[in-house]
């Protein structure tokens, strides 16, 4: 990332119960793969990822922390919540179970992070219960040139458990921006952010964070030898020792 610059850092939380795709999607976004069976998240891992807003003219470093969906990690993730600008809140779309469960996770990152919070409800999993094209059309997406042959997924098919109507109407109740991806093919996992960033933006467009009281949301420094660390595309935090 040498010789790149960013106008804002802005720090991300995936949260969601496990199993949903929440690592997958992080690994999508930084490294452009995808991991079948990835190990469960033990606390928090850390990704970043630089993303240009053309209409903005921006260019914005996002700080993505990847939290354990399990209750015994919790009052650790809750700490990662702390002033988090903006929140991919993930379910699982042949999970009924993951999706009901978001409500408690929203209502444990709007306790703990910025008021000013921008959440997106990302569906991920939409592989498993239809073909990629459906959803890219549903959702105007963008083509995505790198999405294998349908012969390449499982050939097993999954029952989607929860449909485009029922999550629009819970975001639209919630106040919450939305998609449905897929981390497997990187359906909309750039755009998930992309969206989120955007929002971000706008609400500081609107006076809503402050640069030097919102920590979730900070101008780009001079870049120094304490900078580098934070160009690791990804790097795994265990965050407990019992």
């Amino acid at each position: 990332m040498a010789g790149i610059s960013w106008q804002y850092v802005f720090k991300f939380i995936i949260t969601g119960d496990a199993a949903v795709g929440k690592s997958s999607l992080l690994i999508r976004l930084t490294d452009q793969r995808f991991i079948a069976n990835p190990d469960p998240t033990l606390g928090v891992e850390f990704g970043s990822k630089l993303i240009t807003i053309p209409e903005e003219s921006k260019v914005v470093k996002l700080q993505c922390w990847d939290t354990a969906g399990t209750e015994s990690f919790r009052s650790i993730t809750r700490s990662y919540y702390r002033g988090a600008a903006g929140c991919l809140l993930v379910y699982d779309v042949t999970s009924r179970k993951s999706f009901l469960n978001t409500r408690t996770w929203l209502a444990d990152v709007r306790q703990h992070a910025d008021p000013h919070l921008t959440c997106i409800l990302v569906g991920n999993k939409v592989d498993l219960c239809q073909d990629e094209s459906e959803t890219q059309a549903e959702f105007n997406a963008e083509p995505i040139s790198s999405v294998p042959p349908r012969s390449e997924f499982s050939n097993s098919k999954s029952k989607r458990q929860v449909s485009i109507e029922e999550a629009e109407l819970f975001a639209k109740e919630e106040g919450l921006l939305f998609v449905e991806s897929s981390a497997k093919s990187g359906l909309n996992v750039e755009r998930a952010f992309e969206q989120a960033a955007r929002d971000i933006l706008e609400k500081i467009h609107r006076g809503a964070f402050d640069d030097d009281q919102s920590p979730g949301v900070k101008l780009s420094k001079p870049a120094t030898g304490n900078n580098l660390v934070l160009d690791t595309a990804r790097s795994r935090s265990v965050c407990c020792n019992t």
